[in-house]
């Protein structure tokens, strides 16, 4: 295996709704396992972005944040390599919060597509709240606060990320005068390495004394490749380099993932709100019994009829669980009505149940020792509030403000 690149932090949430499903885990959450091993990672449970729709009733929180846990560590996700904690264990999320509450325009948290969209699907419930308008903002103090390289996040959620991005840029436009700039950045070009160090001061001779933009972008380069510097160096040599100042809050990458389509059991997304899932440690029979009776392509009413695999959401299953010859058994079978509906399901729950099982298992040791969840998450919160101040002692002097 090879090294995580220093400097390179990932980071991402969950807003706990309990135990997880088959759309969570290949949405989302399987992805963090192959991340954790590439990245600096950092996970957390946003315990207060439940809030902001479910502010009513907060009596069942407290499990579900435990059972989203369990579900991440039996899922893979290792805490000896990420860091898993939770969002209100970290008070400085709120700060940071506050102050950027304080520079952000009104016009951008009411323009993010999901505010309208949330108040339309979410019709029964009071969201004129400060908190549903501001939680773009909460998510962006989320993001900035472990100035993490890049969000892994799928097209749906790309706009979140960009106002993220421009509140960053609007922060250090306001307030990116880093005292000591100059003796910080020469310090930081040393930790380049070797001809590195040659290779930076002349790029960044030729970019200011002749407007070299080639040079430019050899530097840029020089300095994003570079594993051996933090995050705070990488920003001050970028800086340097341009003859500017330094991004005291970074502009976080969007990291796009593949997001492959989950169908419900009834055809549509799965989701807990349509009642139509398969959760991560369901029983292997209940499994059996719902994948049994799952929506197919309704062309298919009997047995010799053909179908279209493309508007079977079964196919769409097989498209994640099953390897290429399953697949292409399951199409011309389907086509051809060569096979019914139920023999093409099978090879796909024998598959589903397998994965289950392994991920129940797994469970099983952290449903038993709920102390051992809690440790987990101490420790993760410790070592998150670490990074945490670091950013906020650096925000508080920008902002001129006592740091704590």
């Amino acid at each position: 295996m090879s090294p995580v690149p220093a400097g390179q932090r990932v980071l991402s949430g969950m807003r706990p709704t309990g135990q997880l499903h088959l759309g969570n885990y290949h949405g989302a959450l399987r992805n963090w396992v192959d991340l954790q091993f590439q990245y600096e990672c950092f996970f957390f449970v946003a315990d207060w972005h439940a809030l902001t729709t479910g502010y009513e009733d907060t009596r069942n929180l407290p499990d579900y944040i435990h059972e989203m846990l369990v579900d991440w560590l039996a899922a893979g996700i290792d805490p000896g390599v990420a860091t898993i904690f939770i969002q209100s264990q970290v008070p400085e999320h709120a700060e940071l919060h506050l102050l950027l509450s304080m520079i952000t325009p009104l016009g951008w948290l009411e323009r993010v597509p999901t505010y309208k969209d949330q108040q339309e699907q979410l019709k029964e419930k009071d969201l004129a709240t400060y908190g549903f308008l501001g939680y773009p903002l909460l998510q962006s103090a989320d993001i900035l606060l472990y100035r993490p390289t890049f969000v892994p996040v799928g097209e749906d959620q790309v706009a979140h990320v960009e106002i993220t991005r421009e509140i960053a840029r609007r922060f250090n436009h306001l307030y990116g005068r880093e005292p000591d700039f100059e003796v910080k950045a020469e310090r930081a070009i040393k930790e380049l390495g070797g001809r590195n160090v040659a290779l930076y001061r002349q790029a960044r001779k030729q970019f200011q004394e002749a407007g070299d933009t080639a040079a430019l972008e050899r530097g840029r380069s020089l300095v994003t490749s570079n594993t051996r510097i933090t995050m705070a160096d990488r920003e001050r040599l970028l800086g340097y380099l341009e003859g500017g100042n330094v991004s005291i809050l970074p502009e976080p990458q969007v990291l796009l993932t593949a997001t492959p389509k989950v169908p419900g059991l009834d055809g549509r997304k799965m989701s807990k709100s349509y009642g139509n899932i398969i959760g991560l440690r369901e029983d292997p029979d209940s499994v059996s019994r719902k994948l049994k009776a799952m929506t197919t392509d309704p062309a298919r009413v009997r047995r010799t009829d053909p179908g279209d695999p493309a508007k079977c959401p079964v196919f769409d299953l097989h498209k994640i669980h099953s390897d290429e010859p399953t697949r292409e058994w399951a199409a011309n079978g389907c086509r051809s009505a060569g096979i019914g509906c139920l023999e093409c399901k099978k090879p796909l729950i024998d598959k589903v149940v397998a994965e289950i099982s392994v991920i129940r298992e797994r469970a099983r040791e952290y449903q038993e020792n709920p102390e051992l969840v809690n440790n987990i998450v101490d420790e993760g919160a410790s070592k998150a509030r670490d990074a945490a101040r670091e950013t906020l002692d650096e925000v508080r002097r920008a902002m001129n403000l006592r740091a704590g």
